[in-house]
């Protein structure tokens, strides 16, 4: 049975700037519900081809069926985008007139009640996007020198009370292991003083966020898989990345920035030795937001920052 949920952010705005075309080869980086990858088979068939790889097998599974219609221009893979290379190796897809990346956590993902994403659900503290591999949250809680659990909740959750955090977690997991959600949010809850509470945000919010990020080497593998998509891009071809913090978002701009830099010679060399050539153009100056009546459907749109290149 089908139970796997997300509603795709922007697909009208990812359509705009992703402009496929018949016959062209497409990678959906993150394939999550195919919402996106749906609006790009419907464009580039019939003689396209679309890759989606995501590392959640429930997602894969779901999906698959929902775009089985499309047959073999459907192309689905088990893994992570951050081995994309590899990836479209396997398949012998040398070049892309396209890429999508929506990064993050998927609806299903925060709405199961079994996989620890949320601390709205007690559940065990997995927070694996692929629970076949890599250790869990609460590996990562119950076995992480102090000193490293603040760096993760200070760097990936950008929490000011990360120290008190990782103090109290420490503390706790002396007296029992650190198992279940519900569990960590008293810890976190302990360590915050009350007054110091933000009414616009639950106080584990950002723990939550800093451990997934960790459990699945988010940021990590957003650079790699980046940088690996660009550079398969064909002349003309459009990449788009939607991501929903600002430590994603700031990955995004660095790379679409590095990958326009030109010359980088002293201004007082009379000829360019460097050889730089920029390899993409942005097409977004800003980043594209949801507007009002999407936000009204779906609230978890509302962080969302769309950003585009296309390749020269």
């Amino acid at each position: 049975m089908d139970t796997f949920r997300h509603q795709s952010v922007m697909p009208e705005e990812v359509i705009q700037f992703l402009d496929p075309r018949p016959g062209g080869v497409y990678l959906d980086g993150t394939l999550g519900g195919g919402g996106h990858a749906r609006l790009i088979l419907e464009r580039c068939t019939p003689g396209g081809m679309l890759v989606g790889i995501d590392q959640d097998r429930e997602a894969l599974r779901a999906t698959g069926q929902r775009l089985a219609e499309f047959g073999s221009s459907a192309r689905l893979v088990h893994g992570n985008f951050g081995e994309l290379d590899r990836h479209l190796d396997s398949l012998g897809v040398v070049a892309l007139d396209g890429f999508i990346l929506d990064i993050g956590v998927s609806s299903h993902q925060l709405d199961s009640g079994n996989r620890g994403f949320s601390f709205q659900h007690d559940a065990p503290l997995d927070m694996r996007m692929d629970t076949s591999q890599g250790r869990t949250a609460a590996e990562l809680l119950n076995e992480l020198p102090e000193q490293e659990l603040e760096r993760i909740i200070w760097e990936y959750g950008e929490d000011r009370w990360a120290k008190r955090i990782a103090s109290f977690i420490v503390k706790a997991r002396l007296e029992a292991p650190i198992a279940g959600t519900f569990q960590l949010v008293d810890i976190i809850k302990g360590a915050v003083p009350k007054a110091k509470w933000d009414e616009r945000i639950h106080p584990a919010t950002r723990t939550f966020q800093a451990i997934r990020i960790a459990v699945n080497r988010e940021l990590e593998n957003l650079e790699k898989g980046l940088r690996a998509a660009i550079n398969r891009l064909k002349p003309g071809g459009r990449g788009v990345v939607i991501s929903f913090h600002s430590l994603e978002d700031r990955i995004v701009k660095h790379i679409f920035r590095e990958y326009t830099t030109g010359c980088t010679c002293p201004r007082n060399l009379p000829v360019c030795v460097c050889t730089n050539r920029p390899q993409v153009k942005v097409l977004t100056s800003r980043p594209v937001m949801a507007g009002n009546a999407e936000i009204g459907e779906n609230p978890r749109s509302r962080s969302a920052k769309l950003r585009s290149v296309e390749k020269l």
